[in-house]
C-alpha cells in the first residue's frame, strides 16, 4: 500500500481496476492476508471469481459473501472503483465536498453522493470503514410547532390533532462505549 495515489488523477486511474480495489480492500478489512467468514469466523475460504465474491468452505456454513462485508460499503450497488475515489476526494479536500461536486467528480446523482459523503464522514469520525457494533441507545422525538404558537388562520390549517399528528419524527442512534463525558466535556474513548 506504499504505492497510493497522491492526485485525483492518478487515484481515478488506480482504482480503476476493480482487481485492484478488491485486493485493496482485502488488505484494509483483513490485515493479516487472510479471509474470514462473517458468519461462522471460519478462515477456510474460497474465490468465486465470477462473481467478485468469497465463499465459507465449511460444509455447514457454505456462506457467500463479499469483501464489502460489514463495511461502509455493503448495501450499496456502487462498485469499490467509484467508492475508493469518493473516499480519496473528500479525505482530500480541503475545505470540504459537496454532494453536487462529489456527483460530478465520480458520475452518480447527487442523492447518491449525499448518501455516500454521509456514511465516509461517519467513517473518518470512527476511524474505521466498519459499521456500528456492540450496544447502542435509540430514541425518537417529534418536531413540529404548537398550535398555541401559531396564528389562527395557520392552526386550522396545519396542526389537526395532538401528539406526533402533522408533526416531523427524528430518530437518533448513539453507539455506547465510543465517548464518555468527563464534567462538561466529551471525550473519545480510546481502543
Amino acid at each position: 500500500m506504499t504505492d497510493l495515489p497522491t492526485t485525483l488523477l492518478a487515484a481515478v486511474r488506480y482504482f480503476s481496476d476493480l482487481d485492484i480495489c478488491d485486493e485493496y480492500m482485502k488488505r484494509i478489512k483483513w490485515p493479516k492476508g487472510k479471509p474470514v467468514c462473517p458468519k461462522c469466523g471460519s478462515d477456510r475460504i474460497g474465490v468465486l471469481k465470477s462473481r467478485r465474491k468469497l465463499k465459507c468452505n465449511v460444509k455447514a456454513c457454505q456462506k457467500q459473501f463479499s469483501h464489502k462485508v460489514d463495511t461502509i460499503f455493503e448495501d450499496s450497488p456502487l462498485g469499490l472503483d467509484k467508492w475508493f475515489v469518493a473516499v480519496w476526494c473528500v479525505a482530500n479536500a480541503k475545505n470540504g465536498i459537496s454532494s453536487h461536486e462529489l456527483g460530478r467528480a465520480i458520475g452518480v446523482t447527487q442523492k447518491t453522493a449525499w448518501f455516500m459523503l454521509h456514511r465516509i464522514r461517519k467513517a473518518m469520525e470512527t476511524g474505521t470503514f466498519a459499521k456500528m457494533d456492540g450496544p447502542a441507545e435509540a430514541d425518537t422525538t417529534y418536531i413540529g410547532g404548537k398550535a398555541a404558537n401559531m396564528h389562527k388562520g395557520e392552526r386550522a390549517k396545519r396542526i389537526t390533532g395532538r401528539g406526533a399528528v402533522d408533526k416531523t419524527a427524528v430518530h437518533g442512534v448513539l453507539q455506547r462505549g465510543r465517548f464518555w463525558i468527563h464534567g462538561n466535556q466529551l471525550t473519545r474513548m480510546q481502543g
